[in-house]
């Protein structure tokens, strides 16, 4: 008996901490690790009185969204979707898990990240990583060989999260890709276009787009003396290079990898390096890049693609930068990834990158692995980081205390006096019927001044009041209630069908119509 007291003793105490953590808004990280503890705590104490008890919380590296913030998520997904029918894109959808074959040997070391389901129905499953390995499937299910798609939809990763970066295990891509055989480097111009495209329209600061191509970067690696079967395992620490220094990649490669120093000196010596054409035309010029034929061809294609850049008038946001690896071993060419900028903190400094928010590049054999015949369909494309982005915009409005609605309701129907429920339910539904949003307040005899005072909190702008003399005169009374001018309209009702609102002479906002 004892020991139970000390363990309800240490559960207790745990709790505190939980709730004291809470209080003083302890990082998310540390939070859900004391809670781990506690459970591990209550666990040990087994079930008390035949009570199961349990703690009340979202599974690890995921969450729930407000109203407010899946007003401003669905703001976002306007500007994104908006943007990809500009461009000619269809929209498609595909299943949330697939066949654990599909997935299997397309994410390098990242592969280690999925999320395997447990055999119940004779297939193995897992959870789609990403959407672009389900989109070459796909196509080559579907014999497609020519798409300009965009899908938006969640994927699932075990990664270690880090929510206040907007890094969850759950979490939405907006993709858009292009798939076909074409003109070098116009669909690729065309998916950076996009990105700048979006990025600007969201307003969330300062961004620069880097580029770099995966030929480049083979040839690189060969001239530098990385043999063949490091390649995508060096490619993949040189990717650490925006978030670690070059020591501490050197060592990694050196130390974990088994690569010879001199030969991480070699990389070293390109890998640092980043500007604009002028670079692309000084490495074609390179006595050991430009011998080699993948590099050629890479450094080739970037000098046109910027010219396509430039006269898409979003070439002054690229950067050619040769430490842009991106990890993941499907990438054939060019690869791309925007980053967010921060002001400098001293007068001629550079602006440091504080975060990729969208990422993409060409992906020429990925559907030829899925393809029996190994028939290759060309694909490029572009992935926004929604999340990321939805956190940037939900710290800019927290700061401003930006109010945001949460509804789209136009017109609230309301009475002034007493009576008048069954008047307040025919009018909604007419308005409704001819695709008004409007609402009501769920009593029978609401006072006036709290159905404006429900406008004001929600943002309705207009009140639409009915009352006796209202009904005699067969008008209603609107009402804005920011200016809180009022004009009457004449209400017309065309047999069953939907009414017409009129506004009648005088002050007020103007005329309502529905219908």
């Amino acid at each position: 008996m004892a020991g139970r007291e000390t363990l309800e003793e240490l559960v207790r105490l745990q709790g505190e901490r939980v709730r004291g953590l809470k209080q003083q808004k302890a990082s998310t990280e540390q939070i859900e690790e004391e809670v781990a503890k506690l459970l591990k705590l209550k666990a040990q104490l087994g079930p008390d009185e035949g009570k199961h008890k349990f703690v009340l919380k979202t599974p690890k590296g995921t969450r729930d969204y407000s109203p407010r913030q899946m007003a401003v998520r669905e703001k976002v997904f306007d500007v994104i979707i908006g943007c990809f029918k500009r461009h000619g894109a269809e929209v498609i959808d595909t299943p949330v898990f697939e066949l654990k074959e599909t997935l299997t040997g397309k994410y390098g070391e990242d592969s280690k990240l999925i999320y395997d389901l447990k055999d119940q129905g004779g297939e193995l499953l897992s959870l789609r990583y990403d959407l672009t390995v389900p989109f070459a499937r796909y196509l080559a299910m579907n014999k497609l060989t020519n798409i300009k798609r965009y899908h938006i939809a969640k994927v699932y990763r075990r990664d270690n999260p880090a929510m206040t970066r907007g890094r969850y295990r759950e979490f939405y891509q907006c993709d858009f890709d292009i798939a076909g055989q074409f003109d070098p480097m116009i669909p690729d111009a065309e998916c950076l276009k996009i990105m700048c495209e979006i990025l600007s329209s969201l307003q969330i600061g300062d961004f620069l787009v880097k580029v770099n191509d995966r030929r480049i970067l083979d040839g690189l690696f060969a001239i530098c003396g990385v043999p063949d079967t490091k390649f995508r395992t060096i490619c993949s620490s040189v990717d650490k290079l925006d978030k670690m220094s070059w020591e501490e990649v050197k060592n990694e490669m050196v130390g974990e990898k088994g690569l010879a120093p001199e030969v991480a000196d070699r990389i070293g010596d390109y890998v640092q390096q980043h500007g604009g054409v002028s670079l692309v035309e000084q490495l074609l010029q390179d006595p050991k890049l430009s011998q080699n034929k993948q590099a050629l061809e890479g450094l080739g294609d970037l000098k046109l693609l910027f010219e396509y850049l430039t006269l898409f008038g979003v070439a002054d946001k690229i950067s050619f930068d040769l430490s842009l690896a991106r990890g993941l071993d499907y990438y054939t060419g060019v690869i791309y990834e925007a980053v967010l900028l921060q002001p400098p903190a001293q007068a001629g400094e550079e602006p440091l990158g504080v975060g990729s928010v969208a990422a993409g590049g060409r992906y020429d054999g990925l559907v030829g692995m899925f393809d029996p015949k190994g028939r290759k369909v060309p694909c490029v494309g572009l992935s926004i980081g929604v999340e990321r982005i939805f956190s940037i915009v939900e710290q800019r409005l927290e700061a401003l205390e930006e109010k945001v609605r949460t509804t789209e309701t136009q017109v609230l129907v309301a009475s002034a006096q007493k009576k008048l429920l069954e008047e307040r339910l025919k009018l909604v539904s007419e308005l409704w019927d001819a695709g008004i949003k409007a609402e009501l307040l769920y009593k029978k005899n609401p006072k006036l001044l709290n159905q404006l005072q429900y406008c004001e909190e929600a943002g309705i702008p207009l009140v639409a009041i009915i009352g006796e003399q209202e009904l005699k005169d067969g008008v209603v009374k609107l009402r804005s209630v920011t200016s809180r001018e009022e004009v009457s309209a004449g209400r017309e009702a065309a047999g069953p069908g939907p009414c017409t609102i009129r506004a009648g002479p005088g002050p007020g906002p103007g005329p309502f119509k529905t219908g």
